[in-house]
């Protein structure tokens, strides 16, 4: 793989100011971790309940005893330190973003987006898949991360992220891909930006929400809107938290690293491919290390306000996308049917996964990857 991680990006000598960022969490805060763990209370919990109530007590535990003592932070920290990182401020907030720079003179940019409660090390397995052929951009978005602990819209995170590669980064047009929130962002970027986006890819394109003229709908659309609405039911309370009292729960997530956990890798069982179990698909260093990251820069609170910020508000998101998009569902994700695709974005591709879920640059990344740099090599055809 022709993997620069070094390479000085070009363009940062402007008006703005870049920085060289490298994560180093101080020692007394990866002590103070140690005791709040040993200190977990836990609650009682049915015999053998698995996952039925939410998190599985049986696995939260085994995870945190080796959070405890197996699980070693400060190499996590040198692999992530692997990729070159930088902070520059963009409407007065500070940005962390990776850049990797490929060595081929032809090399496309390539943005790539996560959502939540995943973070920019939702990529870190596909970057050295990509850096033959692209220079691959990951930030954190606005209240995720390292970046400024503010949440945005996906209007807003879209302008600031135009503003990296456009004014920062020298990039004219560029590639776009997302997920989650990722998705949103993206999609916000194609329609307020179609002259510097050539592009886009997304793993989900946006659901029902009881709005839509059903008569105008598909049996295959009505038959998906009804599952979104099922799935509010089961499994959308968290999302609603988020967008109504997102202050509510940050006291204990912020406060718990044992409450973090569970808040987050519930998710992370809940939206993978559903054979096996959680480990077959995650291994506890990609759990605890996604975790950690939320821990360590306290960023869980931003981190979930951001579905306020967007809640009741008209965004660029929401109008349908005229650049050429291509859409991988995934097996562990909603099952979007393709009408409904092609009603959200100008679709020139659209594949159904037999594996992968949510998260599944981080899951399946080899099957991702083939996807998305399939789609960009051919767009438009």
């Amino acid at each position: 793989m022709a993997l620069s991680l070094h390479a000085q990006p070009k363009n940062y000598y402007n008006m703005f100011t870049v920085k060289p960022f490298k994560i180093d969490v101080q020692q007394t805060v990866l002590d103070d971790l140690q005791n709040r763990l040993r200190q977990t209370r836990w609650p009682d919990a049915p015999e053998n309940i698995g996952w039925k109530y939410g998190t599985d007590p049986v696995f939260l535990q085994s995870l945190v005893a080796y959070w405890q003592n197996g699980y070693d932070w400060r190499k996590q920290e040198a692999a992530l330190n692997k990729f070159p990182q930088f902070t520059v401020e963009i409407e007065g907030l500070t940005i962390h973003f990776l850049h990797i720079k490929s060595k081929n003179p032809n090399a496309r940019p390539l943005l790539l987006l996560h959502g939540w409660p995943d973070c920019f090390y939702r990529f870190y397995k596909v970057i050295p898949l990509l850096a033959d052929d692209y220079d691959v951009i990951v930030p954190s978005i606005p209240g995720f991360g390292f970046s400024s602990h503010v949440a945005q819209t996906d209007d807003g995170s879209a302008k600031i992220f135009a503003a990296l590669m456009k004014d920062v980064l020298g990039y004219k047009t560029f590639l776009a891909a997302g997920g989650d929130v990722g998705s949103g962002i993206t999609k916000s970027l194609a329609n307020l930006y179609p002259e510097n986006v050539a592009a886009i890819h997304l793993t989900d394109v946006g659901y029902p929400n009881g709005t839509e003229d059903w008569s105008t709908m598909s049996k295959a659309e009505q038959e998906f809107g009804q599952v979104i609405q099922q799935w509010w039911y089961t499994e959308g309370a968290y999302a609603m938290l988020h967008a109504t009292k997102p202050q509510t729960q940050a006291f204990g997530l912020n406060d718990s690293p044992t409450g973090l956990a569970s808040w987050i890798i519930e998710k992370f069982n809940t939206w993978r491919t559903q054979d096996g179990t959680i480990e077959d698909h995650f291994t506890k260093d990609e759990l605890l290390t996604n975790i950690m990251i939320y821990w360590v820069s306290q960023t869980i609170n931003s981190s979930m306000r951001t579905y306020a910020a967007g809640a009741h508000q008209q965004l660029a998101s929401g109008q349908k996308v005229n650049v050429p998009t291509g859409v991988a569902v995934f097996g562990g994700d909603a099952p979007t049917p393709k009408e409904w695709a092609e009603r959200k974005v100008n679709l020139k591709k659209f594949t159904v996964m037999e594996k992968g879920g949510h998260f599944a640059a981080m899951e399946s990344p080899e099957a991702w990857v083939k996807e998305v740099d399939g789609f960009f090599k051919g767009e438009g055809k």
